[in-house]
């Protein structure tokens, strides 16, 4: 055989090499200190000569004679440790397992063989046992590591798949082809089931605190006879009694209508798996009672003290009455859910809370000197109307007032105008919010109208710099409402912010009077909001627009200020005539707002026209603008159109809500609706 194919000779290195190396280097100092001697003194150079040449024939022999020796020892041993560790690998407690990168299995231990029930020679795809692992979520390269959870025969396993590189395995190894970033796996499993079962079982045990609350507890007594009245209170307790007994609950009475519950978790469970049907089972008393009865729950659970429990379930409680009742809401650490909220909210006929929330305005007006009043971004009439009425108020009790008002509305336009260039009010009336900003002082107070979440304010930031904040609404409240205000009255009940802030002029200072203009903008805000006093409302509604009425609110006047341009009309028109109807109830359709003012507006119109459709319960109108996908829902009283926008990250009402979507295609948009609605139905909460 040539040289240049013959195998180079074994070379050794690092702490090996210096082994062999250093007694020869030793030998060579000492030749050097023989010779320096032998100039020195004769007899002792020849005494160390001796010496070295024995140092240097044992260097010899341990060099040539030995070494093949140490190292066929060393590769003895290697082989033996490898087999050792092969060994302990194979008998590892913990289940193990190596994959090529399609998921075939190699080789298995026996704890694996024993954990799948597989055979020593098992080689097929691992998901024919295991239909969570496949190829397609193992680890790259570069990530390197992944880990699952699966069940397998009632047991659940955490499974460790990490990456191994097979082209290191190849070197110098003829059998294998060498592949190009080419990978293998190793699948570990390590079993959870006792772990999760205590888990589980913490869990269960946690106490849950419930405030149940009859929402119209009196108006429900006053409808029934005197002789009825103590049977329908006796009835009340017994359903509650009744459904929450099965969970050993402790069940205590705080008031007439109000009740205290605590039970454990695990029965939480139930009443979400059955949906809290005892929203629905306590509308089915009926002992002579006119009004239905309604309930209201706060669940609160999270928390280690029991005490911060009840705090929960009154933040739940706060919850569910600012979203109109009749409704159960669990709020769990930062985790709320919602249930129920189907019926229509009974509008509660007083005004006692009114005139305490209109005194409450009054003293912080009297401790601050200025006021900015703003409402939601792409500002309604009912949000103009509303914010234009706190304006009055603040300018009454002699106050510098300004309505902060971003891009102006179609619908808006003609109202604004109206108060534009007029000696009797001041040119800095309406205020941009990035001036409203360096307006802010010690003295300020910023009072919200018709929103309660922060985002979509016309200026968030003016509730992050402003201390005193006051926020009035009549929107369902979400979880991201605004919070730390002084004075907070979001009432569900009121048909729009502007009936609101009708009654709020009544009581605050009798001596405010309404120009006819300033009338007018207020009773359009609530001609919009109940579409032409057609949806919600009620006896309040009427009073209010009655008290504008007075003060020279022209019904004529405002629904010539309201109407349609033929653009946006002809728009509304194509987007009814091209409404899919979907499950022979809903209407969905895209409103085309291509040289319209304002395309939400239009849009939100086409959605109460398509509710004049015979057999549409509910209608879906989608509006792109501005980079986004308005949504606008719309219903008369069977479905609740809140819940559904809710999914889609809006609100609102039950028959008037909305949301936006982002980076989402008009086509992507509708079958999100669809597919919501799909869900809702076999969920049962349509």
């Amino acid at each position: 055989m040539s040289d240049n194919k013959r195998g180079k000779a074994f070379k050794y290195s690092g702490l090996l090499r210096s082994f062999f190396a250093w007694p020869l280097y030793i030998g060579a100092i000492l030749l050097v200190i023989c010779a320096v001697m032998f100039c020195i003194n004769i007899t002792a150079a020849t005494v160390i000569s001796i010496f070295m040449l024995i140092y240097l024939l044992a260097c010899g022999l341990m060099y040539f004679y030995l070494r093949p020796r140490i190292m066929s020892g060393i590769v003895e041993f290697a082989m033996n440790y490898s087999q050792i560790q092969k060994q302990l690998l194979y008998n590892l407690s913990v289940p193990y397992s190596l994959l090529d990168n399609n998921g075939n299995v190699l080789w298995t231990n026996k704890s694996m063989q024993e954990c799948l029930g597989v055979r020593k020679d098992f080689r097929k795809n691992i998901n024919t046992i295991l239909p969570e692992v496949t190829s397609n979520i193992f680890p790259d390269n570069e990530t390197g590591y992944k880990e699952i959870r699966l069940s397998y025969q009632e047991r659940d396993y955490k499974a460790e798949i990490r990456s191994i590189d097979a082209d290191s395995l190849a070197d110098g190894v003829d059998i294998i082809e060498h592949s190009r970033n080419s990978l293998m796996y190793a699948m570990y499993l390590f079993d959870e089931t006792d772990i999760n079962t205590y888990i589980q079982k913490l869990k269960d045990e946690r106490f849950v605190v419930a405030l149940v609350y009859v929402d119209n507890y009196e108006e429900a007594l006053d409808s029934t006879d005197d002789v009825r009245k103590s049977l329908l209170a006796g009835l009340i307790d017994k359903r509650i009694n009744k459904y929450f007994s099965p969970g050993s609950a402790i069940i205590s009475k705080l008031e007439k209508d109000k009740y205290i519950i605590v039970f454990r978790y695990s029965y939480l469970e139930k009443l979400i798996h059955d949906r809290f049907s005892i929203l629905e089972e306590i509308k089915s008393i009926k002992i002579g009672n006119e009004m239905t009865l309604t309930l209201s729950m706060g669940i609160g659970t999270g928390s280690q003290d029991y005490s911060k429990n009840y705090d929960v379930a009154k933040a739940a409680m706060d919850l569910a009455l600012g979203r109109g009742g009749d409704q159960a809401v669990i709020k769990d650490g930062d985790k709320i859910l919602y249930y129920g909220g189907k019926s229509q909210q009974m509008e509660k006929n007083t005004r006692v809370k009114v005139r305490v929330k209109a005194h409450a305005l009054r003293q912080i007006l009297d401790n601050n000197s200025r006021v900015l009043v703003m409402g939601h971004s792409l500002a309604d009439i009912d949000a103009f109307g509303s914010a234009l009425g706190i304006y009055i108020i603040a300018r009454k009790l002699g106050k510098d007032a300004h309505i902060v008002l971003g891009e102006v509305t179609s619908s808006v336009r003609p109202f604004v105008n109206r108060f534009i260039g007029k000696e009797e009010y001041p040119d800095d009336m309406f205020v941009k919010p990035e001036d409203a900003v360096g307006m802010i002082t010690a003295s300020t107070v910023v009072i919200v109208v018709d929103v309660n979440r922060p985002k979509r304010t016309e200026c968030p930031e003016l509730l992050e710099k402003c201390k005193t904040v006051v926020v009035f609404d009549h929107h369902r409240r979400q979880s991201d409402t605004i919070t730390g205000a002084v004075l907070s009255y979001v009432d569900p009940y009121a048909s729009s912010a502007s009936e609101m802030i009708t009654e709020m002029i009544q009581y605050v200072d009798d001596g405010i009077k309404l120009k006819a203009f300033e009338a007018d903008a207020l009773y359009a805000g609530i001609n919009i909001d109940t579409d032409g006093f057609n949806s919600k409302s009620g006896p309040r509604t009427f009073e209010a627009a009655a008290f504008l009425r007075r003060h020279g609110a022209d019904v004529t006047r405002v629904r010539k200020m309201l109407r349609s341009n033929m653009s946006e009309y002809t728009a509304i028109a194509k987007a009814v005539s091209r409404a899919e109807v979907y499950k022979d109830t809903f209407a969905i359709t895209v409103f085309n707002g291509d040289g319209i003012d304002t395309p939400t507006v239009g849009g939100a119109k086409a959605a109460n026209e398509l509710l004049d459709i015979s057999g549409i319960k509910a209608s879906f109108v989608i509006t792109p603008y501005e980079n986004k996908l308005f949504l606008s829902a719309r219903s008369i009283d069977e479905v609740n159109v809140q819940l559904i926008m809710e999914k889609l990250g809006g609100g609102g009402h039950m028959s008037i809500a909305g949301a936006q979507l982002t980076d989402c295609t008009v086509d992507q948009a509708i079958n999100t609706i669809k597919l919501t609605l799909d869900n809702m139905i076999k969920d049962g909460e349509i």
